[in-house]
């Protein structure tokens, strides 16, 4: 009997394969948007990084006789003359104000409510300064200031960063795996269905490999082709995300890219090949159990 004519004996798809099928685009969808998502955290936090280790904020305090601006002016004086430093610019009261109008509200800060004298200090991406050096003129001006390097700030980033990625692998992996199970589960009950099918096959001299890589076919034709409409959907909701903020993506925390459609492509290619696998050993298990 050829191939051809024994993939009749069991169609590509049946009725009662819908809830499969539903299952399987479901799982899709979920991982492209986990893996979408992972990935859209990981450029915001490498941006967040660049971002803190690039600069550097001083808080001076005015001494005796001296305004906090004139301090405040003194301080990026002496720090633009630091090799390393680009730029070191005194943050006005409006630029303090603004820093606080989250929290407090625009227009609720009282104008004698003494506020923080800050310099920003952007440094060479090349060579930057390091906080000694900085630390050195600011005290070799006589100036009453701390330094906020940021690099706290930047070991949560990286934290965070990694524990998304890690979360978007655990779920991928917690997903192919349930996509295997029910793959293999769907493998045993089409067997049992067609044990009639199979033993007409095995007397017309088929081997168990042949008719595993039957229920191999159809199986991971159905994950193919059930995947492309949950990979698809994903692709539509990173679209509409990432349309919805234009450049930004929906926000700042979640900055999606267009290449990150590319896990939509992915996703059918990999779940054909979980079910056809699965499939396949399910089939090889069960065949090489009967008598």
């Amino acid at each position: 009997m050829s191939r051809g004519r024994a993939a009749e004996l069991l169609p590509a798809s049946e009725g009662h394969d819908r809830g499969l099928a539903f299952t399987i685009g479901v799982m899709a969808f979920l991982a492209c948007l986990s893996i979408i998502g992972s990935l859209s955290a990981d450029r915001a936090a490498r941006g967040w990084t660049n971002d803190l280790s690039s600069g550097v904020t001083v808080q001076v305090r005015p001494g005796q006789g001296e305004t906090g601006a004139e301090a405040a002016a003194r301080a990026a004086e002496a720090l633009a003359g630091v090799k390393g430093v680009v730029e070191a610019r005194a943050q006005d009261r409006k630029s303090a104000e603004a820093l606080l109008e989250p929290w407090l509200g625009k227009g609720n800060i009282p104008e004698d409510l003494p506020l923080p004298q800050l310099v920003t200090v952007e440094l060479s991406k090349t060579a930057p300064a390091t906080e000694k050096s900085l630390s050195d003129a600011l005290a070799k001006a006589r100036l009453d200031a701390s330094i906020d390097d940021r690099q706290h700030w930047m070991g949560d980033l990286k934290r965070s960063a990694d524990m998304v990625r890690l979360g978007a692998l655990a779920v991928c992996l917690l997903l192919g795996s349930a996509a295997g199970a029910v793959i293999a589960f769907a493998t045993r009950a089409g067997l049992a269905a067609r044990r009639d099918v199979v033993e007409i096959l095995h007397l017309c001299g088929a081997e168990d490999r042949f008719v595993a890589g039957l229920f191999m076919g159809r199986f991971a034709f159905l994950a193919i082709r059930s995947s492309a409409y949950g990979a698809a959907t994903a692709a539509l909701a990173a679209t509409a995300i990432k349309l919805a903020g234009a450049s930004d993506g929906f926000a700042p925390a979640f900055p999606v890219q267009w290449t990150d459609l590319i896990a939509a492509l992915v996703a059918p290619l990999l779940a054909g090949l979980v079910a056809a696998l699965s499939a396949r050993a399910a089939a090889m298990v069960i065949l090489k159990a009967q008598p």
